[in-house]
């Protein structure tokens, strides 16, 4: 379907649901208040799998000493985080690896891949106000690609950060990790008028190479990271409201050739340096208590660079994004009705860097060392939020999304557009009891490639000549409790992505080149999840139980040969106690199971190609760590705060399930393995605040 054909249709429904007061029937409730089912940037409640939405605050993200993904994320049920090292760590939600979901900061999208062993998201936790985790495709306003659900990273606001009575104020940081490094920060606010503030911030990390669970060194997992970030913006009156931020980060190290796998005794180091630049701009209008505009425009950049002085010598990457995102929300009679449209263009570029005699023996066309693929997207989507009843809010939605990739190195390239739609409903039973329902699809279409895998051989193609758009149905539903200090939860969810769209390896004869994405079957996740806590005075305890299979026609996935798609891991469970006895001094104690997974059967594609005889099997061997947090207000008051942790307090050596399999038991493929995760790791804050 066109976008020409689309647009009358989604318009006209659209008009159908903010159909004037008038019109609609007297028996149907008033709307909320203005605020009520928001959060404080003016999002509206979530309807479609909000049982398994998950939430992290300033204050938890402080009390953790979050440096980097796995931190953040280390007690969230549906998300997982492997690769070690910061640098190559990857998000996984119910299996699917983060090039599948709608990650954004502030609303900026961060898209592409500019290295396929390296992360795609990067965040310096020390910006951050909260984390929203959107967990399978959801809503119509989960943006383009959330085939696997979404992510969204807010950061701090200037005049929230002022004490009560002043005008400008500072905070700073200094920390120490035993295993190894510091870390040091400084921020500084002020109100410039009104509620309108500036913000400006300094973050300098500098790791050593870490030690794992037995002592022994990881090498290339050190690092030194360094972060700018100015945001300026606030409540202007008159309903409006303004943010304006610029953020760049820059990280350098010495890594091995693929920083997510361990460094074998007597290998070489490489120079590595990745930078990233945004830009956003938030812009929000309450027209009135029934009508509210939002805007969001953004541009970020990102750059990888290897130098390969052993081969084909320094060789780089770069993915830069801009867009925007208009969306109306309107009030009116129960209903509560977002709509809007949002654009982005994606361009990637990889290039050789070095003199042309160094690099051209190497690469397959000696003519070509840059290669450029640019994409465009343009979305349409409308959601509605109806309190049909006291006890019973209902939410349905549509969204229209079209694709354009281009391969302009190559002349070739890929389009497509489809609708997506949804329904969820939560009904209260009785008072702190409620039912939960949802059914979400979602559409996407072929983006641009990983920046390191864009170079073809002469004459061959990268794009099956049959190659069809993914599309996801996801289903939930569960039961929750929440009163007097009780909180419980059941979830059940099956996920369905048909024609998944995946780069197998393949070097045989023509027309396919060593990169070429085909469609290569229907990938199924299906689990359930149970959350329980209480919470009495000072005391709290939470706990969760997670449990996914996660298959590609039939077939456990693996992060080694399923790369850009998902990794499988086992069940696993968490347990996190708490004790406040005052505002000013808080402790926790966690811990963390993840069951054994094995007999994980791999190399299928190998297999199919005749490069080995049979499968094998490999194992992902259970773990349990214990973390201990504390943090302390000698003086009872936020300015001064000292803040203790003990990661991996019993120094457990374990490789995370969501890293790499271990493969070195199968012979020729003794480098494939995942880092493991790094041993005790004491860490001390303090922070002064002015």
């Amino acid at each position: 379907m066109t976008f020409r054909k689309a647009l009358p249709a989604l318009l006209y429904g659209v008009a159908a649901i903010a159909t004037p007061a008038s019109a609609q029937t007297a028996e149907t409730p008033a709307p909320p208040a203005v605020e009520d089912g928001e959060d404080e940037e003016g999002e509206p409640i979530v309807v479609v799998g909000a049982l398994t939405d998950v939430a992290i605050d300033r204050e938890e993200i402080e009390l953790t000493q979050a440096n980097d993904l796995a931190d953040l994320f280390r007690h969230v049920p549906s998300v997982t985080v492997g690769g070690g090292v910061g640098l190559a760590q990857k998000i996984y939600v119910r299996g699917i690896e983060d090039s599948l979901l709608n990650v954004t900061i502030d609303g900026a999208p961060q898209r592409g891949t500019l290295f396929h062993h390296i992360g795609r998201v990067s965040i310096e936790p020390e910006l951050l106000e909260s984390v929203e985790v959107q967990a399978g495709a959801g809503e119509a306003t989960s943006g383009f690609g959330a085939i696997g659900g979404a992510i969204r990273f807010r950061t701090r606001d200037p005049v929230t950060l002022l004490q009560p009575g002043r005008d400008i104020g500072a905070i700073g940081r200094a920390g120490w990790f035993s295993n190894d490094g510091y870390k040091l920060s400084g921020t500084v606010f002020a109100r410039l008028f009104g509620d309108v503030g500036i913000l400006g911030s300094f973050v300098h990390v500098d790791r050593d190479d870490y030690e794992d669970g037995n002592g022994v060194v990881q090498r290339g997992t050190g690092a030194r990271q360094q972060l700018g970030f100015i945001r300026f913006g606030g409540d202007l009156g008159g309903g409006h409201r303004l943010a304006l931020s610029y953020e760049h980060r820059d990280e350098e190290g010495a890594f091995g050739q693929r920083p997510n796998w361990p460094v074998l005794t007597g290998d070489t180091l490489f120079p590595v340096e990745g930078k990233r630049q945004s830009v956003t701009a938030n812009y929000r209008f309450n027209v009135s208590p029934a009508l509210g505009l939002e805007a969001t425009g953004y541009w970020t950049r990102s750059e990888f660079t290897q130098d390969r002085f052993d081969r084909w010598g320094l060789y780089g990457a770069e993915i830069e994004s801009y867009g925007f995102d208009l969306r109306a929300r309107v009030r009116r009679a129960g209903h509560d009705v977002t709509f809007g449209v949002e654009h982005r263009n994606d361009r990637v570029m990889s290039e050789y860097l070095g003199a042309p005699a160094m690099w051209q023996p190497w690469a397959w066309d000696p003519a070509i060392g840059r290669f450029v693929e640019e994409g465009s997207l343009l979305g349409l989507y409308v959601q509605d939020r109806w309190q049909a009843l006291d006890s019973l809010l209902l939410s349905f939605g549509a969204r229209y999304d079209s694709y354009d990739m281009t391969q302009v190195t190559y002349a070739d390239g890929a389009e497509s557009d489809g609708f997506s739609f949804n329904a969820g409903a939560t009904f209260t039973i009785a008072p702190g009891l409620s039912l939960n329902a949802g059914y979400a699809e979602a559409f996407r279409g072929k983006e641009i490639g990983d920046a390191f895998t864009l170079e073809h051989r002469p004459g061959r193609l990268s794009l099956s000549p049959t190659l069809r758009p993914e599309r996801v149905e996801n289903i939930e539903g569960g039961i929750a409790y929440d009163r007097d200090g009780i909180r419980a939860s059941a979830v059940y969810y099956r996920m369905k992505i048909r024609d998944v769209v995946l780069d197998q390896l393949y070097a045989g004869p023509p027309p396919q080149s060593a990169t070429y994405y085909e469609n290569v079957g229907d990938f199924v996740a299906e689990g359930f999840e149970l959350r329980a806590g209480y919470r009495r005075g000072p005391f709290s305890i939470d706990g969760y139980f997670n449990h996914y299979d996660s298959r590609l026609n039939g077939r456990r996935i693996e992060g080694y040969e399923h790369l850009a798609l998902g990794n499988s891991v086992g069940d696993n469970m968490a347990l996190i106690l708490g004790y406040e006895p005052t505002p000013s001094l808080g402790f926790r104690a966690t811990l963390t199971r993840y069951e054994d997974l094995n007999d994980l059967e791999v190399l299928y594609r190998d297999v199919e190609l005749g490069y080995v005889p049979t499968t094998e099997f490999i194992d992902k061997p259970g773990y349990t760590v214990v973390d201990l947090f504390a943090r302390w207000q000698p003086f009872r008051s936020h300015l001064f705060e000292l803040q203790a942790a003990v990661y991996n307090l019993f120094d457990t050596q374990y490789r995370a399930h969501a890293s790499v399999g271990d493969y070195r038991a199968i012979p020729d493929y003794e480098i494939v393995a995942g880092l493991p995760e790094p041993g005790r790791n004491v860490r001390l804050t303090a922070s002064l605040r002015f």
